[in-house]
């Protein structure tokens, strides 16, 4: 498994990591299989993979409680990332609800600290300023060696370092969302790093999802988003753009099988060719699933390969404008992962 430099703290990531975001978003009282997710986490930890990232808000922090159970005995070996959200789905972003949050999410996960605390994105109901203040407190106070930003832009992690150190960013990137390059340059630049979410579109794009492929009521891609979502994955899953996608993604796959790629891999592995990129974060309650996708941590796409994945993107996203639609597009602050 490839690593890289984690911004300049000193240590080294994985270029492929563990999203735990697959046992579900604010849905504590959902069904999940902490056997299999147990399974996934393992074999991504035997894989290679060096971290995990989670958040309060995934399962009503269940997420956190099992997350922590599988790393206990191998904490000192996995750099471990969780998040703070905005009042009403997560703790709040005051700077007494963020050092409520970070204590509350160590609980959960058994430990004394976290390597990474994020702001899962930002709410315009808190001073920004005040938000970030109380996030460099959590390391002045030992509860997070790095802090960082998920779903932010550039102006708004411009405010956050007025106050203090950023270390990393968290953003979605796919070759069905392409995050702004001139960002991760900038970050880049000053050190900070990118860490990538969604890298596979949500299922999208791991070879597996079909337009008959059926959600459970419960999978936040059928709408359990959609209470604090700008309606992003209903327009990504929508009926006939889900077809276009899939269509896409058969082109991908062809290519791929000439290259002797799985398409998860080539399309995870692409996310990774891209400048500025660190690390990008995938899940699946399924372990081999995680096997498979871990191998894109250890190939590379030659300069020609990566031309005819681009010029493949052109033509879709070219197809998709021609419609009028845009989902394709970063939208930074207004996407969650």
């Amino acid at each position: 498994m490839e690593m890289r430099p984690f911004g300049r703290s000193g240590r080294e990531l994985s270029v492929v990591g563990y999203g735990a975001w697959v046992t579900g978003a604010d849905t504590a009282s959902r069904a999940i299989d902490e056997d299999g997710l147990t399974r996934a986490i393992r074999a991504a930890l035997d894989a290679g993979m060096t971290w995990v990232d989670t958040a309060e808000i995934y399962a009503g922090g269940r997420s956190e409680e099992l997350v922590g159970r599988v790393v206990r005995p191998v904490r000192d070996r996995v750099f471990l990332v969780t998040k703070v959200g905005p009042t009403g789905v997560g703790s709040g972003m005051r700077p007494q609800d963020v050092s409520r949050a970070i204590r509350a999410s160590l609980r959960r996960l058994g430990t004394d600290r976290v390597d990474l605390y994020l702001l899962h994105w930002f709410d315009p109901t808190v001073p920004l300023e005040e938000t970030w203040g109380s996030m460099t407190r959590v390391v002045q106070e030992g509860l997070a060696t790095c802090v960082g930003v998920s779903n932010f832009g550039r102006a708004q992690i411009e405010r956050c370092l007025a106050v203090g150190p950023v270390h990393a960013v968290e953003n979605q990137l796919s070759l069905l969302h392409r995050d702004d390059e001139r960002l991760r340059a900038w970050l880049s630049g000053r050190d900070i790093a990118y860490l990538a979410y969604g890298a596979l579109a949500f299922g999208l794009l791991s070879g597996r999802a079909t337009p008959t492929s059926t959600l459970d009521p419960s999978d936040w891609r059928a709408g359990a988003f959609a209470r604090y979502e700008s309606n992003y994955y209903e327009e990504l899953f929508a009926p006939g753009r889900l077809e276009r996608h899939h269509a896409f993604a058969q082109e991908l796959a062809r290519l791929g099988k000439e290259l002797g790629l799985p398409l998860a891999v080539m399309a995870l592995r692409w996310v990774l060719e891209q400048p500025g990129v660190t690390a990008a974060v995938v899940g699946s309650a399924n372990a081999e699933h995680i096997r498979a996708n871990a191998v894109a941590g250890s190939v590379r796409l030659e300069r020609e390969a990566l031309a005819r994945i681009d010029d493949l993107v052109s033509r879709h996203v070219g197809e998709a404008e021609g419609r009028g639609e845009a989902s394709w597009r970063m939208r930074s602050g207004s996407t969650r992962g």
